[in-house]
This record gives C-alpha cells, structure tokens and sequence, in this order.
C-alpha cells in the first residue's frame, strides 16, 4: 500500500459555507481513512479555528465578494508534499502550483467553480462584468494547462482544456430519506446554499408566487438582505443548517428548486435526489447532464411560466431519485481520485 501526504491549495474554506468546503472537507476525511496525510492550505478567518493539518494563510476580507477572504503574501512552511491538489485560480491555487513546480512533485487542478459567473457581484454591470469575462476565461485556460491533470465535475465542463471527469462525491450513507425536519400540512419547495447573484434566487421568488407551496430558502450571502424585502408570503427564509440537519431538510421537500447559472456540478441538488427528492433545474449546464426524467425535471431559462409547470408537475408525480445519483457517490470518486495520485506519483 502506497501512502502519500497530499496538498489541498483552496482560496475557499471555512468558516464560509459552500460547495468546495464541504467537498474538500469530505475527501479529507475519507483520504485520511485510508492511510494518507492530506493538508489543506486556505485562507485564515478569526471565526475558524484550525484542525489537524489544516494550515491558514493570513489574509483580509474580500472587497468585492462578502464572505470570502484574500490571503497577504506570505512565507509558509509547508509540509513535504508528494502530490499538490489546486482547487482556486486565486492566490493560494497559485501557490500549490508554484510549491510543485519548484519542488518537482505532480499536480492536480480540480475546477469547482466558473469564476467569471461571480463577476456581476463585484462589479454590479453587465457592461464592465461581461468583457472581464472575456478576458478571463483565456486566462484561467492558460494557468489550467499547466498542470499534470485537470478534473472537471462533468463530462466537457466550462473550459478548454482536456480534463477527467471526476465528481466531487456524494455521502450516500449520510444523504438518505429520513424524518422530516419540519412538519408541513401543505406541499413544500425548497433551496439550499449560497444565496447570491449568480445562484438568480430572484428567478425561483418569482416561480413561487403563483404556485400552491411554501417555498423554504436556506443558506446564506450577499444577496439575502435584497431578497428578503421583496420575497412573497409563502416564502420562509432560513439560516444556514448544520450539516447533519440537511438530510432531514431535503427529505421534508416535495421539490428541489434551484435556477443557478454558477455550477460546475450541483451538490446540494444531487443531495436532495439522493434523500428521494426530485429537482427542478434550468435546461443549462451542468443540469443537462445530471437531471433527467429519472430525478427532476428541467426548465427553458428564464421562462418563468415553464418553471411553474415543472415544479407543480413535480410536486404532483410519484418519484424515486435515490438510484439516479448512486453514480455520484463519494465512494466512487475518492476510489478514482487515490488512483489518479498514484499513477501520477508514480510517474514521478
């Protein structure tokens, strides 16, 4: 048995809740268990105390993007590393490259996010956001090609560049049908995870307001003030969940609901199939690939009438979504993953 000490490079982590934290967080501890050393380099918060091999970078509070830090150059002593695991174009992402580069060692690049999406958030127009867009693409293609393997969570991604698909994983174990976390007398719809621009809550608000359900929205972000104000009277907000509550959430669901535009693959709604809930998505990527007549339902973005019909068809057909998602399981991803490592550590 080969044992390796891995390096996870993220410019995202806690405290911040979202995808790739809870993902790197997953493929830690399932690493671990096997054998392995895994680091994981992020940017420091004041609010998160640092566990075993989780190494903060000092940094201050992003400008741009609320909830999100930005590291300050500094001089680290990392670990002696067999393999680096890149998981930002950003600062820290840069540094994993450049801590393999120098020290001779494999690299892997996972792309998690379409950063560009996030760009409307920072800059507030379309006129300045969709020419950096443009820009930055090419750019992040470029710092992408640079590494021994790139991983995308679906078939062809958001980039050109050649990648092995690999999903981030799904706890099929841990995300299963439960007991309801509330009781409801009427049919209800749901969201989970960051609420902010490129995620167009605003979108699902809409759909709800002539549909017979009570629409729960759960998570947090820049957004959420915004949307408070003009949400209608069957919609309840709610705070981030403690993680061990979300299978009890998606099990209470009648419909997953989500109208996001920044996924490379969609966790949470991939959760909810596996709790038996069913999705209604936009017809884009990357829902085209993971939902289908088996798990949900998909709907022309931006046709809010058609989202309407989805999720009320939805609510009112029988389903059984977990077999859909069984292809997803975390299992099978860290199984390919530590794969990967090897062969690519071998070669070394």
């Amino acid at each position: 048995m080969v044992f390796m000490r891995i390096g996870f490079f993220s410019d995202s982590y806690f405290p911040e809740i979202d995808g790739v934290t809870y993902t790197l967080k997953s493929w830690k501890e399932r690493l671990e268990e096997r054998g392995h050393e895994v680091y994981i380099i992020y940017p420091q918060s004041d609010d998160y105390i640092p566990k075993e091999r989780e190494i903060p970078v000092k940094s201050f509070s992003n400008p741009f993007y609320q909830g999100y830090n930005v590291p300050l150059p500094t001089s680290l002593d990392f670990p002696e590393l067999d393999i680096v695991h890149c998981h930002s174009p950003a600062p820290i992402g840069w540094a994993g490259r450049i801590y393999s580069k120098s020290n001779d060692i494999p690299s892997v690049y996972t792309h998690h996010t379409p950063i560009e999406e996030y760009f409307i958030q920072a800059v507030k127009t379309e006129k300045i956001a969709n020419p950096l867009k443009r820009f930055y693409v090419p750019l992040e293609e470029k710092f992408l090609e640079s590494f021994d393997q790139v991983i995308a969570n679906t078939e062809k991604g958001r980039r050109e560049v050649e990648t092995m698909n690999l999903d981030a994983g799904i706890d099929m174990q841990f995300f299963q049908p439960t007991e309801n976390l509330w009781e409801m007398d009427h049919p209800v719809i749901g969201y989970s995870g960051r609420i902010s621009n490129e995620k167009n809550i605003e979108e699902v608000l809409e759909m709800s307001e002539e549909v017979e359900a009570q629409l729960v929205i759960v998570g947090e972000g820049p957004a959420k003030e915004k949307l408070l104000k003009k949400s209608p009277q069957n919609v309840r907000f709610e705070d981030f969940l403690e993680r061990d509550k979300l299978p009890k959430y998606y099990s209470m669901l009648d419909v997953f609901v989500t109208a996001s535009t920044g996924d490379t693959l969609g966790l949470s709604p991939l959760e909810a199939n596996a709790c038996g809930t069913p999705v209604v998505a936009p017809d884009t990527h990357p829902f085209d690939k993971t939902i289908n007549e088996e798990n949900g339902l998909r709907y022309e973005k931006g046709n809010i009438q058609d989202f309407r019909e989805k999720v009320r068809k939805a609510i009112e057909e029988e389903w059984k979504t977990r077999g859909s998602v069984e292809k997803y399981s975390l299992k099978t991803s860290i199984n390919r993953m530590e794969k990967t490592y090897k062969e690519l550590v071998k070669e070394e």
